[in-house]
């Protein structure tokens, strides 16, 4: 009785150690591929509850996720013949899970594959390019040229890349200062330059004003002239229109303009009875 007791707790445990190494499972953010005396068998699993042959075959997982390589800054040569430190990073994914383990089994060594393939497309690509075009609005589409390039050497390996970025763009240390010279010496020569062309206008304009001033200033005496000597000229007809209508009032009037001016201030006057000047007194 003993005796077929623990032959039936052997039978239970060897029952529950093969069911554990025939049943595995997947997770959602993960692929697989079971491995037969280490080649692989049949297609990756995706998530789910899968089974293989016990202490025959055996599981690898892969990330199904982005992952993201950061690389180590390194230095690249643009088109003027710049060198820039360019540190970058990538993201990534694992699609063919199967192709991948078969060219490069690990993460470790895609990584290096990865460094490899996108330096490189990074070299050649802002090789293409100035200094000011990698530092302007036209580093997204060189990035997009390196992704792009980068994705299509990388397809035989199972891995596409998402996307290349750069984080930082640095100049050499040694070459920063004689960089920042030329530059500082460029835009001073610029500067001038806008100044003397800024000084030359506005001396046109002041010249084209002081024309345009006296022009006006001429023409506004003519006509002041003119109309001056319009008003004289019917003050002289009113004059004579007076006269002839009315002499007498009109010699009347005056005379009293006369005696106005004459006494306005205290002014001492000898004249004789029969002067015309005091024609109205008498």
């Amino acid at each position: 009785m003993k005796t077929s007791l623990i032959i039936g707790a052997a039978l239970a445990f060897l029952g529950f150690v093969a069911a554990v190494q025939t049943v595995y499972v997947v997770d959602q953010t993960e692929k697989a591929i079971v491995l037969q005396l280490g080649k692989p068998t049949g297609d990756a699993k995706g998530p789910g509850l899968h089974a293989k042959i016990p202490f025959i075959q055996n599981v690898v997982f892969f990330d199904a996720r982005l992952l993201e390589y950061d690389a180590k800054a390194a230095e690249v040569l643009t088109l003027d013949k710049k060198n820039l430190v360019v540190d970058n990073y990538a993201r990534w994914r694992i699609v063919d899970p199967l192709l991948f383990y078969r060219t490069l089994r690990t993460v470790g060594r895609a990584h290096a594959r990865l460094d490899d393939i996108i330096y490189a497309e990074l070299r050649v690509a802002l090789g293409r390019y100035t200094l000011l075009d990698v530092v302007s609005q036209k580093r997204a589409s060189i990035m997009g040229e390196v992704t792009q390039k980068s994705t299509e050497l990388l397809a035989p390996y199972g891995i596409q890349v998402v996307d290349v970025r750069i984080k930082r763009t640095d100049l050499p240390a040694e070459n920063a200062q004689a960089i920042y010279g030329r530059m500082r010496a460029e835009r001073e020569r610029q500067a001038k330059l806008y100044r003397s062309e800024g000084w030359e206008e506005m001396e046109k304009i002041k010249s084209g004003a002081d024309k345009d001033r006296a022009v006006i200033l001429a023409e506004a005496e003519r006509q002041a002239e003119v109309l001056r000597g319009a008003g004289d000229a019917e003050a002289a007809a009113v004059w004579a229109e007076a006269v002839s209508k009315a002499p007498d009032f009109f010699s009347f009037t005056r005379s009293l303009e006369a005696y106005q001016k004459a006494l306005a201030h205290k002014s001492r006057l000898v004249l004789t009875p029969q002067s015309p000047f005091l024609k109205y007194f008498r």
